[in-house]
């Protein structure tokens, strides 16, 4: 008989599927906002609702050559942490005090608006790097949990 799953797996499972909708050619990250053990809200990368998605022609990122960890703002896509944050706002729902499941660490500027937002507890599976960020999780007393890959 299989034995259930633990909160932290089945968050981050989810996470993981909520990953597939993301529209970025570089990279594919899902985001869940749970607190009390209840989804508040979901999120993955890509264009703004409206904007034409990235292709191999049009990713700014790749035609500049940027790499990874770098000049986020030469992006037309939203990181997963910030659709999430914005779903929660646009239906009224506090994420004060509640963690974040995301597939990849978050990047400095998703760092800043997480701890602003009131998130205490991030959960990742994948490290990204940026020093800024572990710097200011760091400061700001949030906790960390790196899981492995389970599936």
């Amino acid at each position: 008989m299989n034995e259930r799953p633990s909160w932290d797996d089945y968050f981050m499972k989810i996470a993981r599927d909520v990953s597939e909708r993301a529209t970025c050619i570089r990279r594919k990250v899902g985001a869940v906002i749970v607190k009390d053990k209840r989804i508040l809200s979901t999120g993955y990368n890509g264009a703004p609702t409206g904007i034409a998605h990235c292709t191999k022609e049009t990713c700014l990122r790749t035609l500049y050559n940027v790499p990874s960890g770098e000049r986020h703002e030469l992006c037309r896509g939203l990181h997963a942490e910030q659709n999430a944050i914005i779903q929660a706002a646009l239906h009224g729902v506090s994420i004060n005090h509640a963690s974040i499941y995301v597939t990849n660490q978050p990047c400095s500027i998703c760092t800043k608006m997480l701890i602003n937002s009131g998130i205490k507890k991030f959960i990742y599976r994948e490290p990204y790097n940026d020093k800024l960020a572990m710097e200011m999780i760091k400061e700001a007393k949030i906790t960390i949990l790196i899981m492995e890959e389970i599936y």
